[in-house]
């Protein structure tokens, strides 16, 4: 077979989709494959009828998917439940909390008459009550409180905003804006509250509430711009709107005739007005409303500063108008601070009897009432205007921290937009309901409300007069229009948790008026929506891109530049892989992760192609795998380099982990293979057709180590994929803000779901550097199980901490996400790159990289936070010496960092907003914890010993100190492997003593009770553990190895941080550590050294100098020996060289014979080139530009087993060139997928980092040795300084101690009291025994107890937080799936290669409209549409798998059908398309093959059939472009260097059905997929080939 012949199985056909074989049976068939041509399809030939047995992967669930899946109902079940209390508390709170208000106003009327109850003053008289100034002030006072109290919240928000964070000065223009309105604002509430309410009866006063939105209604109106659809309907209806809130400025002044209510025009306007900033857009085509749209964002910047004196002022100017309002009165001022006493003190309340009028026992009119002069004096219950107030003060906040909690969590219009539109009704119909009570009978409320407070009750009416004379319809309209005016709040469009200057104008609420602030305050959405109509602009906008994508993000034309493109804002994920050494279970983990989110990414791509859902998660996705070390020499040649087992592990694991993944046996396309300067590259291309590439890297070309693999993914995915594209600026910037790293180890185990939380956070906090999720320990045996528990209360309690009270100090690479334009600041990954040439930087650098990067970034001022719902599962060291070795570097790079963040606090404070000085002093302390952790638990322990086994403390403090003396001489003076064994003996000994510990001090216990100090902390510490893990129920059982951590106290505070620090100088690896494939020549020498050192050995041994043997190797004339004992030389002379030399004679022939025979071969073959390869290391990074030697014809069938290894050999031998035709590439391993090259700029990028940052650093013996010994001098110091500031510590406390009887503290709690009887004086002593409170004691009660405090106070509010981030992300979906006569199910017809595949959807949905149950459910439909279990009509795979079904099984059928079947290939959306295009409405009945819980209704799948024609119509107006397309980034395809021709992909997008599904038996042809299955059609072709002829190169080097 030709060289061309062979290479058209490996040239990719661009306009091909990625193709995949998917397939339950046909992977182990012995079918034969045949070969039409290269566009020929490929058929299966019949299996044979002896083999058709099956074997499907396993459904084992992975760690994460098992949790997901036991959390999925709880927290359904949790939603619902949140949905209806934050519904009741809403309303509930905002009811009484409007009440109250009205309450309060009914009180300061002045001389105001009241029925008072005569049940305890007579029953056959009637009485009424005018309050006196006394009651009328504290009733004042009250309102100020409730007025004040959220101005206050606001004061300190500011201020604490702008001191721990930062806030812009305002200009004067801002400032004089904002002191404007809401001066007005204030003044037009004390109108209201003082002047106006007081005069109306309750029930008009809460009618007239719902007048106050005359400026919003107005500014609305005008910000209206030409692009909102539907424009002349909303004018009309705001006008109307309008109208209808000026009505409330007539009605109550001419029905009541009372002038004070000519007020309620100039109340209404100026307390609307406190609300115009979110009624403005820059929008608006009218010029003054666009300026003030302008202002409002500026206000943004400037806000915090501003209110930290306006929200004074507004407090000083409402108590002003009180006063104002008091003079008006005609009452003094003075009286409002003279009668506070008094009004909130004991005082009397003067009740006066009145005639009884036509002998009833109704007042109609207590105005006009006739008194009989007699009076009586009851006693007020003065503490009543407080307990209101504060019943309204907390009513209010409850109603306000309620509703924000339902915005957060996405459950707005339900629990926030309901509950605050019914309030006004329902307080409405109360206020009636009591009144009407109250008036039919004085003393209904009696002993509940004081007899002499109550409501401003209206006269009495009927319900037609309510209807008529009260004008209760027009309250309808004011009603009707308030919610219009306010419909923003009905349909939110605020992320996930979004903070509360995203949901929310003005900082705090006005706790007066609490449902209109709630509805007013609320942001709108000013941007424009994004429609379904518009995604197909945005996705020419994108052009021909690899990924046909949508984005959902456009342009926010209000701070974006113009040059923007709305596709820039896509989320873009990087995800980032560091590999080195992992097994086969732990890679399985990792690909099963990364196919998941492949599936998944896919998912929401295809639903916004084809169903047109703009979905806010949409991301785009591409995995990147760094492989550390990933060559070893050649089995066959030390000078060629072949990749190690690790690589082609991965290459293996690949397909077993799609097939578990899917859930049908997947073959994917093999890599195309990349040399590459740093080493080469394979890319993949995964179901879901996002790419997967793996970086090979050559410790002998670029530097190995995590860290390096770190800054290789930085700069090529930020530097030259992002810096260096042809586009603005502008656009960078956004794409940088928009594009995350997401940091991954080779074993971690996650959901997509969690990956969806940490974005949500990046797009909640745009200061977000870096975001971290709660990591799991995976793995069995005891270490593990200490680890579990480490992890959980590292989590629980220290990063929730970080979290609250500051930042997270180490987000871990094992499962992060970075933000790139974080990343890309200044010092950060400029500074990430500096070589270790200190000591100290080898310590800090590369023993922890990720707390160093994280350090970075807060140093910069940036965020970084933990979301304890984003789960992650890794694995962790199961063995003690491995679990020592990781600690032996976590422990001082930890230290290393937080001692260089803390020394340098004043100027991170100053840059960073989240970091303040009570954060730096919580980090101090918890850095003095751990300096002094050895010295604490060494006393802990000479403690424990005195009160366990009752010994003295010197004797204690002698026996402790022996161990710890002999572990650091054997650290100081042993090999690691001694130094592990040895802390295995002591940690296995200290378990024991702790154990006996643990009794001894049970026991002491018993005997001081449960009041003393140790028995209080231990409760309160295992107290705190218990609830922590109670609130954390997935991780409940988590705290069950507690036992184990208890026990390894001394091993891990103790001797590990011993081990860490003498070993400070040790900066190896320590975990994954394989042996070293090396050359002959290494092995010779080590043969030769090892010889040398046995006879040295045997030449110092006792027989060998009795033997005489000697290093001269001399021998002589006369030699005896007795039995080979002894040997006596006379006239020794040394021995003969003769064999050396006749040895250097030949090697001298040799090499000269070589030489003739190269000099013979250039004479027959001039143009030939030598075989000689590259050595591994030095010059194999080298580009040659000469060109591959030409094969002869027929070379290939050249039955020669080996002539690799003919060294003599004449024939002409291909040069390799590392760039080119590396000898790696050629590993049948490695599958025979296509060869390509990189591009010319990315093989410049590559080369100029290679030369500046990553170029393997050469050994120089010399340098090693200063670094030795400076890391040696480096531990030796730091050995020194420990060992003092612990030995200080613990001779200070330890002498303490013993000086407990002159030195303690009597301890209040657990006194015993001893009562004596003396009998001859007859005297009763009694005397008290205190606990006394040692220095110990002290240390353990102050400190720790004091971080416990700390610690569990901040994981109450952030698991508040994590709780809120998980209702938020869990979608509810609101129907039914309750089954129906089959004359009401809709089915729908896919064809599949000639089978017919019935699919059954119904949707049951009562609320919600077809189009937008689609629209909610999108992402699900797709996921089911797309599976390729199931695409070759095997859906009874798993059929009767049930224990009373076995028998029920159609074996037999199952097998002979798919021994018939063909072949079925495709992608997820290849998939999806089958089954999407060919769906039909009308078609009858089948057999339902997707998920069975969801079913559609026929209007739903008519839904579906409308989008598909509109996608189908589209695509047909549009033509594929093949030359001069625009790409992703607006500019033409790049070339490539073939020889200048430019390197498209055409995409099968636009293409109809019918051509998508062309072909005689339907789908795409695989023309990707190699040759044989299994390696078995042609194995043995393959065996006789030579190896450098099995792949053959594209491009320029063909």
């Amino acid at each position: 077979m030709s060289d061309t012949g062979r290479r058209t199985h490996y040239e990719k056909h661009d306009h091909e989709e990625p193709i995949y074989v998917a397939n339950n049976n046909s992977i182990y068939s012995n079918g034969t494959i045949h070969y039409c041509s290269i566009y020929s399809q490929r058929t299966v030939q019949e299996t044979k009828g002896w083999d058709v047995f099956r074997e499907f992967p396993p459904k084992q669930d992975s760690v994460s998917m098992e949790q997901q899946k036991c959390l999925e109902m709880t927290v359904r079940m949790l939603k619902i439940l949140a949905y209806a209390v934050t519904f009741l508390v809403v309303l509930g709170s905002g009811v009484i909390a409007k009440g109250t208000m009205l309450f309060m106003t009914s009180q300061i009327k002045k001389d105001r008459r009241l029925a008072f109850c005569n049940q305890n003053l007579g029953r056959d008289k009637q009485f009424i009550v005018s309050l006196p100034d006394e009651e009328r002030v504290a009733w004042m006072w009250a309102i100020l409180a409730a007025f004040a109290i959220p101005e206050i919240g606001t004061l300190i928000r500011s201020v604490r905003i702008c001191f721990f964070k930062s806030s812009k000065r305002p200009t004067m223009v801002q400032l004089a804006v904002i002191f404007i309105a809401e001066s007005l604002h204030t003044i037009g509430m004390a109108m209201l509250f003082f002047k106006i309410l007081p005069e109306l009866d309750v029930v008009k006063g809460a009618m007239i509430t719902n007048c106050l939105c005359v400026v919003p209604a107005i500014l609305g109106l005008l910000s209206r711009s030409s692009k909102d659809t539907k424009r002349f309907m909303k004018v009309i209806v705001d006008m109307a709107a309008i109208v209808a809130q000026v009505t409330g400025f007539i009605v109550w002044p001419l029905l009541e005739n009372k002038p004070v209510l000519w007020l309620i025009p100039i109340a209404s306007l100026c307390i609307s007005l406190g609300w115009w900033e979110n009624y403005v857009s820059r929008q608006s085509p009218i010029g003054i409303i666009k300026s003030l749209g302008r202002l409002k964002d500026e206000l943004n910047f400037t806000r915090y500063y501003t209110y930290r004196f306006i929200s004074i002022w507004k407090c000083l100017l409402f108590m002003m108008c009180i006063l104002f309002s008091i003079w008006m009165d005609g009452d003094e001022p003075s009286m409002f601070f003279q009668l506070f006493n008094p009004g909130f003190g004991p005082h009397n309340i003067v009740v006066e009897e009145i005639q009884i009028q036509l002998g009833g026992t109704m007042i109609p009119d207590l105005v006009n009432a006739t008194l009989t002069g007699d009076s009586v004096e009851v006693a007020a219950v003065h503490k009543s205007a407080f307990y209101v107030m504060l019943i309204q003060i907390f009513a209010a906040y409850f109603c306000y921290i309620f509703g924000k909690f339902a915005c957060k969590i996405l459950i707005q219009g339900f629990s926030y937009a309901f509950p605050i539109n019914l309030v006004i009704p329902l307080v409405v119909n109360f206020l009636i309901a009591a009144c009407g009570l109250r008036n039919g009978d004085n003393c209904i409320f009696h002993g509940t409300v004081p007899d002499y407070l109550f409501f401003e009750s209206p006269a009495l009416f009927s319900l037609s007069d309510f209807i008529s004379r009260q004008m209760a319809w027009v309250w309808l309209l004011w009603l009707l229009s308030q919610t219009w005016i306010t419909i923003h709040i009905w349909t939110p469009k605020a992320e996930r948790l979004a903070s509360t200057e995203k949901l929310f104008i003005l900082p705090m609420y006005n706790g007066l008026l609490i449902d209109q602030s709630m509805a007013l305050n609320r942001k709108r959405d000013d941007q424009r929506d994004v429609k379904t109509e518009d995604l197909a602009e945005i996705e020419k906008e994108k052009g021909d891109e690899y990924y046909e994508t949508i984005s959902v993000h456009t342009d926010n034309t209000g701070s974006s530049p113009k040059t923007v493109k709305s596709s820039d804002s896509i989320t873009r994920i990087y995800a980032c892989a560091t590999m080195w050494h992992e097994t086969k279970d732990e890679m399985m983990e990792f690909l099963k992760s990364i196919l998941r989110l492949d599936e998944d990414q896919c998912a929401r791509r295809v639903a916004q192609k084809y169903l047109r859902v703009v979905d806010p998660d949409y991301y785009e996705f591409e995995t990147h795998i760094f492989l550390d070390d990933a060559f070893e020499i050649s089995d066959h040649s030390d000078d060629d380099s072949q990749v190690n087992r690790f690589v082609k592990l991965l290459v293996d694991t690949l397909d077993e982990a799609a097939s578990n993944v899917h859930q049908t046996i997947i073959r994917i396309r093999p890599p195309k293979k990349y040399p590459a300067p740093y080493g080469g590259r394979l890319t993949w291309v995964l179901p879901g057709k996002t790419k997967m590439i793996c970086h090979l890297k050559d410790k002998a070309k670029i530097r190995h180590r995590k860290r390096w693999s770190q800054v290789m993914y930085m700069y090529y995915l930020l530097g030259h994929r992002l810096m260096e594209l042809p586009i603005s600026v502008d656009r960078k910037e956004v794409m940088a803000e928009n594009t995350y790293l997401l940091t991954l180890d080779g074993d971690i185990d996650f959901q997509p779901h969690a990956v969806r939380l940490l974005i949500d956070l990046m797009k909640k906090n745009k200061n977000l550097g870096a975001a971290c999720g709660r990591i799991h320990p995976v793995g069995s045996g005891p270490m593990v199980w200490y680890q579990m528990f480490e992890y959980a209360i590292g989590h629980w309690l220290q990063k929730a901490t970080e979290h609250m009270i500051g930042c997270v100090l180490c987000s871990p690479g094992c499962f992060s996400l970075f933000r790139g334009k974080a990343l890309m600041d200044d010092n950060v990954m400029k500074k990430y790159t500096l070589r270790s040439d200190e000591a100290r930087h080898y310590v800090q650098y590369d023993q922890g990289e990720d707390r160093w990067l994280c350090t970075l970034l807060l140093q910069r001022g940036y965020r970084v936070e933990y979301s304890a719902a984003s789960d992650a599962y890794t694995h962790c060291p199961e063995g003690f010496n491995e679990f020592y070795n990781q600690r032996r570097r976590w422990v001082p790079s930890t230290i290393a960092n937080i001692m260089d963040l803390l020394v340098d606090y004043k100027h991170t404070i100053k840059i960073n907003d989240n970091i303040s000085t009570p954060y730096i002093a919580y980090q101090m302390m918890l850095m003095g914890g751990t300096i002094l952790g050895p010295g604490t638990i060494f006393l802990m322990l000479v403690g424990a010993f005195v009160a366990a086994f009752r010994i003295d403390n010197w004797t204690s403090f002698e026996y402790n100190l022996y161990p710890i003396l002999i572990f650091m001489f054997v650290c100081f003076t042993m090999k690691s492997e001694y130094q592990l064994l040895v802390a295995q003996i002591l940690s296995t000994a200290y378990a024991m003593i702790m154990m006996a510990v643990i009794v001894g001090t049970a026991l002491q216990l018993g005997e001081d009770g449960i009041g003393s100090p140790s028995a209080i902390f231990l409760i309160s510490l295992s107290s705190s553990f218990f609830i922590a893990a109670c609130l954390h129920p997935q991780e409940f059982w988590c705290i069950v190895p507690g036992i184990i951590y208890l026990l390894s106290i001394p091993s891990m505070y103790l001797l590990l941080i011993l081990y860490s620090v003498i070993n400070l100088n040790v900066v190896s690896w320590g975990t994954r550590e394989v042996q070293v494939k090396k050359t002959k020549k290494e092995i010779e020498q080590e043969k030769k050294e090892a010889e040398e050192a046995k006879k040295k050995a045997k030449q110092s041994s006792l027989i060998g100098f009795l033997q005489g043997v000697n290093s001269n190797e001399e021998e002589g004339s006369i030699e005896f020996s007795f039995a080979g004992l002894f040997k006596c030389l006379l006239c020794t002379h040394p021995k003969s060289n003769e064999e050396k030399v006749q040895l250097l004679h030949i090697a001298s022939t040799l090499e000269k014979m070589e030489k003739k025979l190269d000099s013979l071969e250039k004479t027959v073959d001039p143009h030939g080139q030598s075989r000689s390869r590259k050595l591994s290391v030095g010059l194999r990074g080298s580009t040659s530009g000469d060109p591959l030697v030409s094969v002869a014809e027929g070379q290939e069938d050249d039955n020669e087993s080996d002539s690799e290894t003919d060294t003599l050999s004449t024939t002409p031998r291909e040069k390799r060139d590392d760039l080119i035709n590396p000898y790696w590439i050629e590993d049948p391993d490695l599958k025979k997928g296509e060869v390509d090259f990189l591009s010319q700029s990315e093989l410049s990028f590559w080369k100029d980092l290679l030369d500046k940052y990553l170029y393997p650093i050469d050994a120089n013996k010399e340098e090693e040795a200063r670094i030795s010994r400076d890391l040696k001098e480096l531990r030796d110091s730091s050995v020194f300084s420990f060992i003092i500031i612990n030995a200080l510590f613990v001779l200070i406390v330890f002498l303490l101690q013993l000086n407990k009887d002159n030195l303690h503290f009597k301890w209040p709690l657990g006194v015993k009291t001893n009562i004596t009887y003396d009998e001859v004086t007859q005297e009763v002593l009694i005397s008290k025994e205190y606990l006394q409170l040692e220095p110990i004691g002290l240390v353990f009660v102050f400190f720790f107890a004091l971080i416990l405090v700390i610690q569990f106070t901040a994981m109450m509010f952030h698991r508040f937080g994590t709780i809120s981030h998980i209702l938020a992300s869990t979608e509810m979906n609101w129907f039914c799936t309750k089954k129906v006569s089959i004359s009401n199910n809709v089915y729908i017809m896919t064809m599949a290669r000639g089978q017919n595949i019935n699919v059954l959807f119904q949707f049951q949905s009562e609320d919600l409209s077809q189009d937008a149950l689609l629209d909610k459910n999108a992402i699900a439909i797709v996921k089911d549409l797309q599976k390729l279990n199931g695409l070759d009509d095997d859906y009874d795979n798993d059929s009767g798998s049930g224990p009373h079904n076995v028998g029920r099984r159609k074996t037999i059928h199952n097998l002979e059908k798919a021994r018939q079947k063909k072949r079925n290939i495709g992608t997820l959306d290849v998939a999806f398309k089958k089954r999407f295009f060919s769906m039909n409405a009308n078609d009858g009945p089948g057999t339902p093959v997707l998920n069975r819980k969801i079913t559609l209704r026929r209007e739903t799948l008519k839904a579906l059939e409308t989008r598909r024609n509109s996608v189908m119509a589209e695509r047909r107006k549009s033509q594929m472009q093949t030359l001069g397309a625009n790409n992703e980034y607006g500019v033409t395809g790049m070339l490539n260097n073939n020889h200048g021709v430019p390197r498209h992909r055409t995409s099968t997008a636009n293409i109809s059905v019918k051509d998508v599904f062309a072909e005689p038996n339907g789908g795409q042809v695989n023309r990707g997929y190699e040759t044989s299955l299994g390696d078995e059609d042609d194995s043995n072709s393959i065996r006789l080939q030579p190896r450098q002829n099995q792949v053959t190169f594209q491009g320029r080097y063909q």
